[in-house]
């Protein structure tokens, strides 16, 4: 999270500098549950303040891009964390993390076209009169297959393929378990339910891209697959806003 100075809105430098930041682990409540969403927000925002040498009580307004945030009740449920937490005084704006995106490759124009390629994956754009659409975004469960989780959880798939007898072999099977610390892709099983956070599986696409550049068939299908469905994405939004042309601004994201 970065920490940016807004005093003065018309004598701005460019580019602003940046006056304190903080990492943290995924604040998608959809992800990670309500719990674990509010206190990583909570204490990313802390260790921003802290690094900048900022008090709380300086804050003037808190913009926030989130993944997650797909709807006005995504929105007041984080709005109600942060009211609890700031005064009344303080402008709150809390967006899906594609909104932010966008404008952090348009210097703050909402217009055109982006798409974030991480541990899930969105296409989302805006008309110049203020029209959007998306496509993906919605999770894994409900077809993010471009993304991080996807490509791992398609590998993960095809390892158990291999080892029933139900697909065809592959260097994942080895080079899978190699990085986790197991024996069998019996324990596969025991590992992916023990904890199925997305980012948790997503941390495997390295594995498949290693297995796809020394020549597996199985991890290149996958990875050409994620590719095309990541195409899929914005060309649906494209379409739908009618934005095709010599002027689209398209803003690519990799967030793995």
């Amino acid at each position: 999270m970065p920490l940016l100075p807004f005093s003065d809105i018309h004598n701005l430098p460019d580019p602003l500098p940046l006056l304190g930041r903080a990492v943290a682990g995924s604040s998608n409540f959809n992800s990670v549950g309500e719990d674990v969403a509010r206190e990583t927000l909570e204490k990313i925002i802390a260790e921003a303040l802290s690094d900048a040498g900022v008090k709380r009580s300086a804050v003037q307004a808190i913009c926030l891009g989130l993944s997650g945030v797909n709807h006005s009740k995504d929105q007041e449920k984080i709005l109600g964390w942060l009211r609890s937490t700031f005064p009344s005084h303080v402008k709150l704006y809390i967006q899906n993390d594609a909104v932010a995106a966008l404008a952090s490759g348009t210097m703050g124009k909402l217009h055109g076209c982006v798409l974030i390629a991480g541990t899930g994956s969105i296409s989302y754009g805006f008309t110049e009169d203020g029209r959007e659409a998306r496509a993906a975004g919605a999770g894994p469960v409900l077809g993010d297959w471009g993304s991080g989780y996807g490509i791992a959880a398609q590998a993960l798939i095809a390892v158990m393929r291999a080892h029933d007898g139900r697909g065809p072999q592959t260097m994942l099977s080895s080079c899978i378990l190699q990085s986790l610390g197991l024996s069998s892709p019996d324990e596969l099983i025991g590992w992916t339910y023990a904890d199925p956070s997305w980012a948790r599986i997503a941390a495997l696409v390295p594995v498949v891209v290693s297995c796809a550049e020394d020549g597996d068939q199985v991890a290149d299908e996958i990875l050409h697959n994620a590719v095309q469905e990541l195409a899929i994405s914005v060309k649906a939004v494209v379409q739908r806003l009618h934005l095709a042309g010599e002027g689209l601004t398209l803003i690519l994201i990799k967030k793995f």
